[in-house]
Order: C-alpha cells, then structure tokens, then sequence
C-alpha cells in the first residue's frame, strides 16, 4: 500500500494514500447531506438536545461533515494504532500505517504466526474504536457542547460502536475474520485455518457486494471486491509461505552454468535479437567471469534505433543489481522482488560472483511441484515424494 508519507508517530511512518484525499470531501460532502437526519438519532441515544433545524441551513452542514469525516478517519487512524501496539508487543515490526479509500491498512514486516498473536492483535483495533465510541459518548451526554460540536462529538461516538461491529464481521481479511483464522489455527494448520477462514470471507464478501448492488451503494460493492480479492491473495500467499518453508534459493534457482549472460561489450541491437530469440528479457552482464551489471529490455529500448549497433550494453546496463544470496529464505527472494517491482533476482556468493539467478517462475513452479507433493532435489531439479506436503492449502 502506497502513500505520501505524513509523519512518523511512536517510529511508525503514517502515509496517505492518493484514494484518501479523494475519498475525504466525498464523506464531508455525505455526511453533511444526512445532518438532518441524524439529529433525532443522536438526540435519542445521547441526550444532545439538539433542535431539529438549527444545523441545516446554509454550508455548516458541509462543515459538519467535514468536522465529522476528519474525526472519522482520526479514529480509523487509532484503530490502527490499537493492532499496531499490539503487534509491536508481540515482537512483530510495523513498515506503515496507510489511510486510503476503505479506511486504514497497518503493514506488518511479518504475519504473526502464533494463533494466540493474532487473536489479540485482530481484537487490539475494535477494542480501541469500542473505547472511543464509549469516551464521544460520554463527552457527548455529560458536558455542556456548543451544538455543532455536540454533532460532531455525537456522530464520533456512533460510527466508531459501527466501526468496530462492522469490523468483527467474518470478512477476512478483516478484523473478525482475522479472529476467526486465529480460532480456527488453534487446531488447524495455519494454512488450513486462513483457506477456511478466507473461504468464509469470499461468502462474505458476495453476500455484501449482493447487498450493495440491491441498496446501489458502490462504495460497498467497492468494499466487497477488496474483501474477496484480499482473502484470496492472503491464502495464497500464506500456502506459498508454508509450502516455501526452509527452501532456500540456492535450492531451485538456475545455477550460473545455465544463467545466459551478455558482454558489456555486446551491442544493443545484438542484444535485442537475443532477447527475440531466447525469449528473455533481462541478462546479467558478466565481463572475465565477474558480474559487473544487469541489463533489461528497458535498458536496451532506452537507446534511438539508430544507434542501436553503435551502443555497447556496458553503456546501457544497471551496475546496481538486486540480488541474494544462495542460502537466502526463497520466501524472502519472492518478497525482495515484490518490494523492488523486479520478475528475477541475480545470485551472489560472498565474494560477489554470480552463482545462479531466481525468477517468480522458479519460485511458482516449486510451489505447485511441493505442494502437489513434490520436494526439493538440488539447484532447479525436484523429486516427487507420492505424498501431498500441506493439506488444505490451495
């Protein structure tokens, strides 16, 4: 999740997300269409006392909502905080807290991986919007408010109570859906536990998104489809966890005797042909048997047509590679790939000699040959076992 970064608060970086600084004047706008309306409400479940009419009239309406949209997303933000003290607690970093179109997302450096972990972690962020829907609400019913304030304080209260119903709701990856998988891992595998739970999300989500269509509110349709998207990429990246589990790099990149490489010295319109060829996009350059860059078909492109024979890939090439190690975790390859937008990785031994390089198609073919019951045998090479290695995953 990407964002403009904001502050840092207790070494945690808060970004926001281009689609927050969209979504904000669409809820102040919302909000202060339903001012009227919600006055009875608020009056009856906390004793504002607010005359009907009095908030109504020209744009304080807009500066209701627009009060009420920065609150709410402020106790969004502190939801956050709630998982993220709490993970912290456990020993699990935090990369960023990010606000965006459908709330707030806390980035953890690692899953938690302990059922017990994550059941406190998931609970931490509706107990904190439980705690300020209870402080609004009393603020609201016991102290003296001007009444544009008492609306604002009042709304507070309500929508954090809905916040946190809303988020204990069986959605994974939501709260209570996290909940959930966290219940169920106490005796499934955690693979197990998270293809049940997300399964039990995507049900979720369809019944939402069905709800959404019928009542035209898009932005819970929008809601739905990030619910059945995100379950189904966590499950798969968690059974892609599990079943890279001690393999390392070293276990199934191609090794160097295989890895095609160029010269720097070779031409860019040489190295065009051998990328029609060889149907490779990228090649580690290596120059008297030491890797001295990278070179990608973005590299080669940069240069006029004109000039391609005259330009020497030396000219052309990345000298700052992304690369690993043989004994590096394959989990952690596929993540430094992820995080660097690269399809492959050059492997260095300690001495920074190229000594094999590792693409998303390794890691996915061992995927799907361990997970159908396969196993590591050496650089590239696999053996089957007869026997399937993680039940339950997908």
């Amino acid at each position: 999740m990407r964002g403009i970064r904001v502050g840092r608060v207790a070494g945690i970086p808060i970004q926001l997300n281009w689609t927050f600084l969209v979504i904000l004047p669409v809820f102040a706008w919302l909000i202060g269409q339903q001012v009227g309306r919600l006055i009875d409400p608020l009056n009856g479940l906390l004793g504002l006392g607010i005359a009907p009419g009095t908030l109504t009239g020209g744009l304080l309406p807009l500066a209701l909502g627009a009060g009420a949209a920065v609150g709410l997303f402020g106790s969004v933000l502190l939801h956050e905080f709630g998982h993220s003290f709490a993970a912290l607690r456990y020993g699990y970093g935090i990369e960023s807290i990010t606000l965006w179109l459908f709330g707030g997302v806390a980035q953890f450096e690692d899953n938690p991986d302990d059922w017990r972990a994550e059941f406190v972690i998931a609970l931490a962020g509706p107990a904190v919007s439980v705690g300020l829907g209870v402080a609004f609400g009393a603020v609201a019913s016991t102290v003296s408010l001007p009444e544009t304030v008492a609306f604002v304080v009042g709304y507070l209260a309500l929508m954090n109570v809905v916040l946190a119903v809303f988020n204990m709701l069986p959605g994974f990856p939501m709260d209570g859906g996290r909940v959930l998988r966290a219940l169920l891992a106490s005796t499934y595998s955690y693979p197990k536990a998270t293809k049940i739970a997300a399964d039990v999300g995507k049900v979720f989500a369809f019944l939402m998104g069905f709800f959404g269509i019928l009542s035209q509110d898009w932005l819970l349709v929008g809601l739905a489809l990030f619910v059945y998207v995100a379950a189904s990429g966590e499950a798969q990246q968690t059974a892609l966890q599990a079943a890279l589990e001690d393999v390392t790099v070293g276990d199934i990149m191609t090794p160097a005797s295989e890895v095609k490489t160029v010269a720097p010295r070779t031409s860019v319109a040489e190295l065009l042909s051998r990328m029609v060829q060889e149907r490779h996009t990228g090649y580690p350059v290596v120059e008297n048997d030491r890797l001295v860059g990278m070179v990608t078909l973005e590299d080669a492109q940069s240069v006029r047509e004109v000039e391609q024979d005259a330009y020497p890939v030396g000219d052309v090439m990345a000298t700052e590679i992304a690369s690993v190690g043989p004994r590096t975790e394959a989990i952690q390859a596929l993540r430094a790939m992820q995080d660097d937008g690269v399809g492959r990785l050059i492997v260095v031994d300690d001495d920074g000699d190229l000594v094999g390089l590792i693409s998303r198609t390794d890691l996915m073919d061992a995927f799907d040959i361990i997970s159908r019951g396969g196993r590591v045998g050496g650089p590239g090479r696999y053996r089957d076992r007869g026997e399937t290695s993680y039940p339950g995953s997908s």
